[in-house]
């Protein structure tokens, strides 16, 4: 009986979330090394259709970075980053494409749809959702590497309500060019766009560490930037911060940088008082 007592209080603390969350839109990014573990992809799908069901707009902007090294390696391509970007060349680009939209984009619209919810999968190119231009660094030519220029929603918006949308982060600048967009900058110039109410980003850590590697609960936007500055946030997470900060200065109300290898993660992260990772607000 306990057992069954303990789950009505899951249940009655997650209630003032879902009822402030409903007709709300989420967008959450999908990545790392839960794309793959199977038990956790099936799980993350579950959690959205859930989520669907309760009435909240879900929107998914998935990554790839580790099926596509898989595909590089076996091709016996190399593999360069620079500040958390992927260098692009063309061959490299034919890969990502493949890997993002071929293979990513219709696994994850065949389980949502394998478990009773109604997908749609997309990438950037598909009605100029996704307008980018080459991403200028000054100090490194990244190859077919884009940022965003703009998003055109009416693609989303003329989706039946009913549908979730899977994105895959590959676009074309205004000439045709194949560009690489990074999915967390994908995800926030996404949620910044229509107003959403959180951007959720799912990573391979906890969420933001500190000095001492331990997990930041929650932090403020200029925390963020000198935690940058300062190095303590490198790598991969560079465009994971700069994606919250660009979503918050352009209207999305939270960004939460979750532990996707966490078992129902953005249940966790939503639901509950504490949440699980790093939550970020002005």
């Amino acid at each position: 009986m306990e057992e069954y007592i303990k789950k009505a209080g899951v249940l009655l603390e997650a209630l003032p979330y879902i009822q402030q969350f409903a007709s709300k839109t989420f967008v959450i990014k999908f990545g790392g090394s839960i794309a793959l573990d199977n038990d956790l992809k099936e799980g993350f799908i579950k959690d959205i259709i859930l989520l669907k069901l309760i009435g909240i707009n879900i929107i998914i902007v998935h990554g790839g970075g580790k099926d596509i090294d898989i595909l590089l390696k076996k091709l016996g391509m190399k593999i360069n980053f620079h500040d958390g970007y992927r260098l692009t060349d063309e061959s490299t680009m034919e890969v990502v494409e493949m890997v993002l939209s071929g293979k990513i984009n219709k696994n994850l619209v065949a389980l949502i749809n394998k478990f009773g919810g109604k997908a749609c999968g997309l990438s950037g190119k598909d009605g100029n959702l996704i307008v980018a231009e080459k991403i200028k660094t000054g100090k490194i030519d990244l190859g077919n590497v884009g940022v965003v220029k703009r998003i055109n929603k009416e693609v989303l918006l003329t989706l039946d309500a009913a549908f979730i949308p899977v994105i895959a982060p590959v676009s074309m600048d205004e000439t045709g060019n194949t560009l690489n967009i990074n999915a967390d900058l994908a995800a926030g110039a996404i949620a910044a766009e229509l107003a959403a109410e959180k951007l959720i980003i799912l990573s391979d850590q906890d969420g933001l560490l500190d000095s001492k590697n331990e997990l930041i609960s929650s932090a403020k936007e200029n925390e963020i930037k000198k935690m940058i500055k300062e190095g303590i946030i490198h790598g991969g997470m560079i465009p994971k911060a700069n994606s919250c900060i660009s979503a918050l200065n352009l209207g999305v109300k939270k960004v939460h940088i979750i532990n996707g290898s966490i078992p129902h993660a953005v249940l966790l992260e939503i639901f509950t008082k504490k949440g699980i990772g790093t939550q970020i607000t002005h």
